[in-house]
């Protein structure tokens, strides 16, 4: 009896060890795939913001050369998702959540980014869950809602530097714009001043909105700077604007 409960211990045993390398294998292989759906979406966005200054003897329509540019790379990043499929099938994608999320939000921006440029409009929810599904609409898994709208908040970084570069192709021929971009930049900078002091402070500690508050105002308080601006070449009359 005894003999037979310590076989049945060790075939136990056996199991939780195999199942446990399992585990460790499959989730290794979803951290592999999320490093390169990561970085392959980096290089969509840096293809993006690229191509968007090249020139082209047939621009008749340049957004939609330069998006359909980045939704065939973005293909690659589809095909490590659909990968996935097997690994992750039911509830066991919640258990690798974690893993997955970091490459599925940069996807995201990368893909919303290109969606922009090509009509105007931020991509839906169901639009990015369609892209991460087989000929048949099967999706590959089921996107959390966590992911696309992180992934969504992501993309205002690249909208901004894309605004910035497309605008400052007019600096040359506007008197005065210049000084003006420089208002702009700065103001850009408290506002990444106020979400960094958001992101880090609410991460380390539960605080109270208030709290949060005061925190934000100081983290963007600045000595005032004063930009003069002259309204016209020669002429006496100038104008101070506090930041």
């Amino acid at each position: 009896m005894g003999v037979a409960h310590r076989e049945s211990v060790v075939q136990a045993f056996d199991e939780f060890r195999i199942e446990l390398d399992e585990h460790h294998d499959r989730r290794e292989r979803l951290i592999k795939i999320s490093r390169d759906a990561t970085n392959l979406s980096k290089k969509v966005i840096f293809l993006l913001h690229r191509t968007i200054t090249e020139e082209s003897n047939d621009d008749s329509n340049p957004y939609l050369r330069v998006a359909h540019r980045g939704r065939e790379k973005l293909r690659e990043v589809q095909a490590l998702y659909a990968q996935m499929k097997h690994e992750v099938q039911a509830e066991r994608f919640w258990h690798y959540h974690r893993a997955v999320s970091p490459g599925l939000q940069e996807y995201i921006e990368a893909l919303s980014f290109a969606h922009y440029l090509e009509h105007g409009t931020l991509v839906s929810y169901d639009e990015v869950q369609l892209s991460l599904s087989d000929e048949h609409g099967t999706p590959y898994f089921t996107l959390p809602k966590e992911d696309y709208l992180l992934g969504l908040s992501d993309v205002t970084g690249e909208l901004m530097r894309y605004a910035i570069s497309d605008f400052e192709r007019f600096t040359p021929y506007v008197r005065e714009l210049s000084k003006k971009q420089a208002v702009t930049s700065q103001s850009l900078e408290k506002i990444e001043d106020a979400v960094y002091a958001i992101v880090v402070r609410g991460s380390e500690y539960d605080i109270p909105p208030d709290m949060l508050d005061d925190i934000i105002a100081r983290s963007i308080s600045t000595p005032s700077v004063k930009l003069r601006l002259h309204r016209d070449a020669g002429s006496g009359n100038e104008y101070e604007d506090e930041i």
